[in-house]
């Protein structure tokens, strides 16, 4: 059966169902065919460069990547993309970020895909939240608000002994949001620092 299955059949299938991320099961469930003949498929696939092995069991379209976003939450899951990258995507600061920071509740870890950075810094579940879903280009990605942005920023700023931030548009900020964000953190410390900012 695997051999039997044409690139031009499984691409469009694929596109026509606009699945930008599938998985061997999902390969197994829309083409009927057994693990064997996709594991052929995938790895067939692979070696000639039509699909992208984007992590363990989670591949892509290579005539169809997902955008950056949209990669940056799958490459590491759960995630929200946050920090320096969310502040310049929000206009909170004024200077392009190239690497695309997220927040994570697992381990801190950092990527390197098609030619971009893609860096994930943990935080406490409790604090894990205050994003929202986007749409570009038909894909959906998960970015943190403005000022959940912000919060995450001096957070880890603050853990790491560093200054936070320096030049931001305080006027592009919801301050209520701001220390309600903070709060999830359950640390004075932080509030206290975000005070200072403010003043």
């Amino acid at each position: 059966m695997a051999k039997q299955m044409n690139w031009y059949k499984f691409e469009q299938t694929l596109k026509i169902k606009k699945i930008l991320f599938f998985t061997p099961l999902d390969v197994k469930r829309i083409f009927g065919i057994g693990s064997t003949a996709v594991s052929f498929l995938l790895y067939r696939y692979s070696r000639r460069g039509l699909i992208l092995h984007l992590k363990r069991g989670c591949y892509a379209l290579s005539s169809d990547l997902p955008n950056d976003f949209s990669l940056a939450n799958k490459l590491y899951e759960p995630s929200y993309i946050s920090l320096e990258f969310a502040l310049s995507f929000h206009g909170i600061i004024p200077e392009t970020v190239y690497e695309i920071t997220s927040i994570t509740p697992k381990s801190t870890r950092r990527f390197s895909m098609m030619g971009k950075n893609f860096s994930y810094h943990r935080i406490k579940k409790e604090a894990f939240g205050g994003y929202i879903p986007l749409k570009q280009n038909d894909a959906v990605f998960l970015i943190a608000e403005p000022e959940k942005a912000f919060v995450d920023f001096v957070y880890l700023k603050m853990l790491q002994g560093q200054r936070s931030i320096d030049r931001f548009r305080k006027n592009k900020l919801n301050k209520k949001k701001v220390f309600a964000y903070a709060r999830l953190f359950k640390n004075k410390r932080l509030i206290v620092f975000i005070k200072n900012i403010f003043s």
